[in-house]
């Protein structure tokens, strides 16, 4: 038994729901590794259940694994809007968040969030960042600014599968380039703070200061 096998069998168990749409992601779409899972899914929406939110965001839905598991923990009333950029996605995922036993806490939006999210006039009190790695900062900058003081931001990746050790930006790709500028940046702003935890790929919490 692996490490990661023991800690699965120690966790509160996904969903049969959670568990068929985790399968259907690794058999229809192209790079499944990007679907939360099991153990990132469970922290998730314990995290939501610690923070209580009343409105979340999400960027980057992509099969809405990470969708389901936010809305999971939301309290009656509270509404989680997540983004889509990639409309080709919407056929897959779509009938996995209307069908599911949360559907009534998602609102799912195709299009570009800094574009649509300016326009909607929503405080949030959690944002959950996983979109395009090069836009990371683009995105921070924002969720700061339609976040409640004391929200917190819980950004995906930012430890890039290693990727974020490299010193040769010579051939460096555009998404490790983005991952480390977003670390660095985030790591001098005195507007927030910030923890990394070595979670699968990297879970950078940030807490928005009061003020």
């Amino acid at each position: 038994m692996t490490l990661d096998e023991y800690i699965l069998e120690h966790i509160d168990p996904e969903s049969d729901y959670l568990k068929a749409l985790y399968r259907a992601t690794h058999v229809k779409l192209l790079r499944p590794r990007m679907a939360s899972g099991h153990l990132q899914g469970r922290m998730l929406k314990m995290f939501v259940e610690m923070i209580r939110p009343q409105n979340i965001l999400e960027i980057g839905t992509y099969s809405g694994y990470s969708a389901l598991c936010l809305a999971e923990g939301l309290k009656e009333g509270g509404m989680l809007h997540t983004f889509e950029i990639n409309d080709e996605q919407e056929d897959f995922t779509r009938p996995w968040l209307e069908g599911s036993p949360w559907a009534d806490k998602i609102t799912f939006h195709i299009g570009d969030a800094l574009e649509l999210v300016p326009q909607m006039g929503v405080q949030f009190d959690l944002a959950f960042v996983d979109g395009d790695k090069r836009r990371y900062i683009d995105y921070y900058e924002m969720v700061l600014e339609h976040l409640n003081p004391g929200g917190y931001i819980i950004a995906d990746n930012t430890l890039w599968d290693g990727h974020v050790l490299e010193t040769d930006t010579h051939y460096t790709d555009r998404q490790t380039l983005g991952i480390k500028a977003f670390n660095d940046l985030v790591t001098k702003d005195t507007r927030v703070e910030k923890v990394i935890l070595p979670l699968r790929d990297g879970l950078t919490i940030i807490r928005k200061k009061e003020i």
